[in-house]
């Protein structure tokens, strides 16, 4: 059926080609268009509902008169991608923890930006660069805000959350590592949190302590808790794991590290899209994240860093704009943040960044949390009627939350031919994969997952209608075996 390559799956349908079958289109049947749905003339169903056998597996539209309008109907309209037909079918974008859609506000200030005031940022006099500086520079007091940051100066922009991670790796984590320091990362990890320090402790001596998997999916906290010691020196955790849709009591976990005196990076890409995070509560020491996960543009994330320890960090990569004087035989070096930032920057993407935390302060962090949390429920609890299926992570409850995604596999089907049937035949686009979380996968004992994930611009629509077309999608490998 397949077959693997080095980082994804190359896959192999056996003596079949994918074609719209029986259940849901006949070669001499008419097909009538309303809006995205399709319908056959020869249907005897009623155009308010269309069963699960029906030609696209879509279930009845949302009516605004039956219902109190959703967060994700009244938003969905700003998003202009999310109006289209894939491969024949209506779109259902289900992979957010790759990265979300934006909003027309946001093209808009790309856009702008390009078209009315393209110049360089922090060097010219002149009309075009003063006011690029500006809007730069408000991107960076946006963020600050909307994390509540100290002040803008904690805020470095780079190139997403990787460079952010690899930037105190290299900045921070070569200067205070020593032989035998220990770094405690959990197993759930993205791998951009795991492969910079491997290369770090390979460098320094410093010595990697992985946190396990409780019985429920679920990072040990008590282990983690009870790994801490003198000889920790940083802890590096997930807010959000991005397979197991875990959430972790990340105040706890840094009170607990302070208390050792060791510090903490957390990886907040799945968190801070999604809630209300608050640096300065959590007492965060680092955080990171990527625009192109909460509403921004891909090529810009950010590392927050309290003050002192930037202030005490050398640059991460040498150039323009990281200096305060250049001589033949040294160099002085700039006050963060423009110390971390060589070179021109990412200044469009920088700016819709700040036009994306407009648009998500506008709704409120709070609501679109809340939103998720009844839409992430509505989602396990529907893909529990799918045959065969496992689903990774907690189970939700009033006490153990989930964020709105989940990973799963299928009996004896693998992930790719799912997420490949849905966009050929359904128009659902889900994630299948490792996930970057291949450590993980492996202690699941499997090698990959399929995933699908939410945003507030998705509906209880959206979920119905996935759940359809992935049990078509399981009807159909099903009739081979």
């Amino acid at each position: 059926m397949m077959t693997t390559a080095a980082e994804g799956v190359v896959f192999k349908f056996p003596s079949f080609k994918i074609i719209k079958t029986a259940n849901r289109s006949l070669p001499n049947r008419q097909s009538i268009r309303f809006g995205f749905r399709r319908f056959s003339s020869s249907s005897s169903s009623s155009l308010s509902v269309v069963s699960a056998s029906a030609s696209s597996s879509i279930v009845n539209d949302y009516d605004p008169k039956l219902e109190p309008v959703s967060l994700g109907h009244a938003t969905r309209p700003h998003f202009p991608i999310l109006h289209q037909e894939v491969n024949g079918s209506k779109l259902i974008y289900l992979d957010n923890a790759a990265t979300s859609q934006k909003p027309t506000a946001v093209l808009k200030a790309l856009q702008n930006y390009y078209e009315a005031y393209n110049s360089n940022v922090h060097r010219g006099i002149h009309s075009l660069s003063a006011k690029a500086t500006n809007e730069y520079e408000l991107a960076r007091k946006k963020l600050a805000t909307f994390i509540n940051a100290s002040d803008s100066s904690e805020i470095v922009f780079t190139r997403n959350a990787t460079e952010a991670i690899n930037l105190v790796a290299y900045s921070w984590g070569l200067s205070n590592l020593n032989p035998d320091d220990e770094i405690v990362v959990t197993i759930a990890e993205h791998h951009s949190a795991i492969v910079p320090w491997q290369i770090v402790a390979q460098k320094t001596g410093a010595i990697l302590k992985f946190v396990n998997l409780t019985p429920d999916e679920v990072p040990d906290t008590a282990q983690l808790k009870e790994m801490l010691s003198r000889k920790t020196k940083l802890v590096v955790i997930h807010h959000i794991s991005n397979m197991l849709a875990s959430v972790l009591p990340i105040a706890e976990i840094i009170e607990w590290s302070h208390n050792i005196g060791a510090k903490v990076l957390v990886d907040a890409c799945q968190s801070v899209p999604h809630m209300v995070v608050d640096v300065r509560s959590l007492n965060a020491d680092f955080l990171v994240a990527s625009s192109h996960k909460m509403c921004g543009p891909t090529g810009v994330g950010f590392l927050y860093g309290k003050s002192e320890l930037l202030s005490a960090m050398s640059p991460f990569l040498g150039g323009g704009e990281m200096i305060s004087d250049v001589y033949l035989d040294h160099s002085t070096y700039a006050e963060p943040p423009s110390r971390f930032e060589a070179g021109t920057p990412a200044i469009g993407e920088a700016i819709g960044l700040g036009a994306a935390i407009d648009y998500l302060s506008g709704i409120g962090m709070q609501k679109i949390h809340d939103y998720e949390v009844e839409l992430s429920n509505y989602l396990y609890e529907s893909l529990l009627s799918v045959p065969g299926i496992r689903i990774y992570g907690p189970v939700p409850s009033q006490t153990v939350p989930r964020a709105a995604l989940c990973s799963f596999n299928i009996d004896d089907i693998h992930p790719t031919d799912i997420a490949t049937f849905l966009d050929q035949q359904h128009g659902v686009a889900i994630r299948s994969g490792h996930h970057c979380a291949q450590p993980l996968h492996r202690y699941l004992g499997v090698n990959a997952s399929a995933r699908a994930s939410l945003h507030f611009y998705n509906t209880k629509e959206d979920v119905d209608n996935f759940v359809l077309a992935l049990k078509d999608t399981v009807s159909f490998f099903s009739s081979f075996k």
